[in-house]
């Protein structure tokens, strides 16, 4: 990913990488001396109301799915570099999750036949409770 080029989405979506707010902190966890001297973690946020990438109707979707402000965060690596580019990606496999257009559901029906299993099987399933019911004394 070049930095020049910025963050390619997907559906014709570039964001700049100036609309992304990157943040340096201390990893969690485990590590020893190098977790806890090093700012690896990195935290890549996306104010998506200000973005001057996306079209109306893509800020619409993202906000609908994600929010006003998606954030990402690494801190898999020891390196900040590589925690960087993995908080990218994360973001950009977000907001292209939330950009995909979806289909609409067409409502179905079942069939005929698959009613008549259903029933058949309930009616299994009643013969057989019924078969492990105590015998009725009959007067």
């Amino acid at each position: 990913m070049d930095p020049q080029d910025g963050l390619r989405v997907g559906h014709g979506v570039t964001i700049p990488l100036t609309e992304v707010e990157l943040r340096a902190s201390r990893s969690s966890g485990p590590g020893g001396q190098h977790a806890n001297v090093t700012d690896s973690r990195v935290e890549a946020s996306f104010d998506v109301a200000a973005s001057q990438a996306l079209s109306e109707a893509q800020r619409g979707r993202v906000l609908a799915a994600l929010g006003p402000r998606v954030s990402a965060v690494a801190q898999d690596a020891r390196s900040q570099l590589r925690n960087r580019e993995l908080a990218l990606e994360r973001l950009r496999v977000k907001l292209e999750e939330a950009l995909r257009v979806r289909r609409p559901r067409r409502p179905t029906r079942p069939t005929a036949a698959a009613r008549e299993r259903r029933l058949s099987a309930k009616r299994v399933d009643a013969q057989r409770k019924q078969a492990r019911r105590p015998p009725q004394d009959e007067e």
